[in-house]
């Protein structure tokens, strides 16, 4: 007997198919590349994908496909590894989107981001609120933001650079598809190698900003905690870092007056300087964490918000 797998997904997963869907009505691998690399080319006007001989707008060139035992022999060249887990891939890194950036490289299709690649592309921003500082404590949480520059002419688009690939792959498997300011973010692989500063003299209105010294780096430290504690985003967020002067009142009331509802919160029982935080959901719990990590709470000490995988 044989054991058939239809998807990939938390549920099931066929190691030597990764272009298996997610589920029903779901894209397939080349499907979820071809949409994730469209976006950009006509963004930015990178060459167009050569057409594809399926008919089904795959995007394919022809006599191109994917080498699975390259991808199952050798994961380290699609960029999906684990920092801090040897030989481990990324969680989320066989995802359609993650698996789609790293074997579009490997495969050298013209127009792709490179195996090398760390800028990400996001689109579908709210122009009127979004920031460079703002998208650096997001994607911060997945690695460690370089620079950030929001599209001068564009400004619903924006390209973040991370510190290296897998950092990118994390940020994007983590955070495709989720809700910014009233917008569901979509988050791709970009052709840049790099997010190029201004000119001097060249009109820029704030939007382009280097972070690559920032102190707020949360993967610095080699071995670091904080690379096994990378989850997606949720409505309960971890905090850390809480004076002993600091009240459960206190940060409930920090939480609701500037994000939105608080539905549950708890000190850690061992350790009174942690606790969770639920938000009414995971748009207010995001919008929490950019707002609030890093916050000033007195004594010297600035607020750590990381999302977790707890609930209270």
């Amino acid at each position: 007997t044989s054991l058939n797998v239809k998807y990939n997904n938390d549920k099931s997963r066929d190691y030597t198919r990764p272009d298996l869907p997610s589920g029903d009505n779901q894209p397939t691998l080349d499907q979820t590349m071809a949409a994730a690399f469209g976006k950009e080319a006509s963004l930015l006007g990178a060459p167009g994908i050569i057409s594809s001989p399926y008919g089904g707008g795959t995007g394919f060139p022809p006599g191109i496909a994917f080498q699975q035992a390259d991808f199952l022999q050798h994961p380290s060249d699609f960029c999906l590894s684990v920092p801090g887990v040897h030989g481990a891939l990324a969680p989320l890194g066989m995802q359609s989107a993650a698996a789609a950036a790293a074997a579009a490289s490997r495969i050298g299709i013209p127009g792709f981001a490179s195996s090398a690649n760390a800028v990400l592309l996001i689109s579908n921003l709210n122009p009127e609120r979004v920031t460079p500082q703002c998208l650096f404590i997001l994607f911060g949480v997945y690695g460690d933001v370089q620079r950030v520059k929001i599209l001068f002419n564009k400004k619903e688009n924006a390209l973040v650079q991370m510190f290296d690939c897998t950092q990118a792959q994390l940020a994007m498997s983590h955070l495709n598809g989720q809700r910014l300011h009233g917008k569901a973010m979509r988050v791709t692989m970009s052709k840049h190698q790099t997010v190029q500063l201004p000119r001097e003299g060249q009109e820029d209105q704030g939007l382009t900003k280097d972070y690559s010294s920032s102190p707020l780096h949360r993967f610095k430290k080699p071995g670091s905690k904080n690379f096994q504690n990378i989850f997606p985003p949720s409505a309960t967020l971890h905090l850390s870092n809480i004076p002993p002067s600091i009240t459960e009142e206190d940060l409930k009331l920090l939480f609701s007056s500037t994000t939105g509802m608080v539905k549950a919160f708890k000190f850690f029982q061992k350790d009174r300087k942690m606790a969770l935080i639920q938000m009414s959901s995971v748009e207010e719990a995001i919008q929490a964490l950019i707002d609030l990590h890093n916050h000033s709470l007195g004594e010297n000490h600035h607020l750590r918000v990381s999302f977790s995988k707890s609930t209270i």
